[in-house]
């Protein structure tokens, strides 16, 4: 009896849901959905990138990614779970948004299985509320604090009552086979417009406000939960943190750069991906706890290129229309001028912002760069060695705060 128990167990961990083996089969799962929408996007004459009923592919990727590794490694977090969830929900939604379009629209009922594309396109739901439950359960998969039980709770049940009913409405639109759907291949009873049921345009508006300050008050929570925490946790937590100031960075500044044309549609781009990759990554990145003591440095760093970037697009439009509107300069002399003047400010603008952030988020490399600058200052008139010596041990056990120190010095020679 002793020796069947360890077989045992091990069938029943070889076997169980949440194992490396479930999270390569929801990988694979991905993958063929993410490729599947290249010949769906070609049956409904769009483009793959086309944003139908939900984001294009790509912007699943770095959730998939992420979701796909912590799964991996670390199985019995719900948080790798979710992640790698929305994903597969995204790219299902994408696929069958496609498929609609193609099956409803420009083939007219005369393709296959159209209405299972139907049931595929709400995924979009299943991925929001995931998204959100993501932010809740970070970083270990369990609330920051148990006061948020009920905003869990309630999150999930306004989460299930708006995809069920999402579904409950496309089930009766393909038993009445009585399927329309818009240009982006949502089903029209779901628009929210005057093709909807009533009840519905009422829950959804609700509901969407009722997700969205729950998904605030779990921030809130995290931010919460940051103040009181300390060690590993308060750098994984920084992670967060760090991952929405980038993304809310890089909305700002793709409104800003939305219409710019040359080297600022380049960093408008730029901005997008930050939007898409920035949560995700920092997320992945504090659960595998790989290399948190930067986490300050690269917050700083990040803070200060957003800052640079919009306060140097708000000096290029200011001097255009100074030189276009004012001064009756022509057009291609003004962007000439201005992109020269914004390039020649960037470097002192740069070292101006990033003293100030580092000033406020990264103190320890702030009070460092001033305790070397000191030290710099008092050599100069410095003519003791052994003073310098003790002067430069200081110095560097407490910008550096090594675990041993040891300085040589040539023999003078007599």
């Amino acid at each position: 009896m002793r020796e069947g128990n360890p077989v045992a167990g091990a069938g029943h961990r070889r076997f169980r849901l949440a194992s490396p083996a479930t999270a390569l089969v929801l990988g694979g799962v991905l993958l063929a959905l993410v490729v599947a929408g290249w010949p769906f996007a070609g049956l409904a004459h769009l483009g793959v990138n086309t944003s139908t009923g939900g984001a294009p592919w790509w912007t699943f990727t770095p959730f998939g990614v992420v979701g796909f590794v912590v799964a991996w490694r670390k199985p019995g977090n719900p948080l790798g779970w979710c992640l790698l969830g929305l994903s597969v929900a995204g790219a299902l939604s994408g696929d069958g948004s496609f498929y609609a379009i193609a099956a409803y629209r420009v083939r007219h009922g005369t393709l296959p299985l159209g209405w299972v594309a139907m049931l595929a396109q709400p995924g979009w739901a299943i991925a929001i509320v995931l998204a959100g439950l993501a932010v809740l359960i970070f970083p270990d998969g369990t609330l920051p604090s148990s006061r948020l039980r009920w905003v869990l709770w309630l999150y999930l049940t306004m989460g299930l009552v708006w995809m069920g009913s999402a579904y409950v409405i496309t089930l009766d639109a393909i038993v009445r086979h009585h399927i329309r759907v818009d240009s982006g291949g949502n089903l029209l009873a779901l628009d929210n417009g005057a093709a909807s049921p009533g009840w519905w345009n009422v829950l959804q508006n609700v509901l969407l406000v009722a997700l969205g300050l729950s998904l605030l008050l779990s921030l809130a929570g995290q931010v919460a939960s940051y103040r009181r925490s300390s060690g590993e946790r308060r750098q994984q937590l920084k992670w967060l943190l760090g991952g929405f100031a980038a993304g809310g960075a890089g909305v700002i500044l793709a409104i800003a750069l939305s219409h710019t044309v040359g080297f600022w549609s380049v960093l408008d781009h730029v901005a997008i991906l930050v939007i898409f990759f920035a949560i995700p990554v920092t997320m992945g990145v504090a659960i595998l706890k790989y290399r948190l003591y930067d986490i300050d440095r690269i917050l700083s760093r990040t803070l200060a290129y957003a800052i640079v970037t919009g306060l140097l697009v708000g000096i290029y439009a200011g001097l255009v229309l100074l030189a276009t509107e004012v001064l009756g300069v022509h057009g291609t002399v003004a962007v000439a001028g201005a992109t020269l003047a914004a390039a020649a400010l960037f470097a002192p603008v740069r070292r101006w912002v990033q003293h100030a952030v580092d000033r406020r988020f990264n103190r320890a490399r702030y009070d460092a760069d001033q305790t070397v600058a000191a030290f710099a200052a008092g050599l100069q008139d410095a003519v003791d060695l052994d003073t310098v010596r003790a002067d430069l041990a200081g110095v560097v056990q407490a910008a550096l705060e090594p675990a041993h120190l040891t300085i040589w010095t040539a023999p003078r020679n007599l």
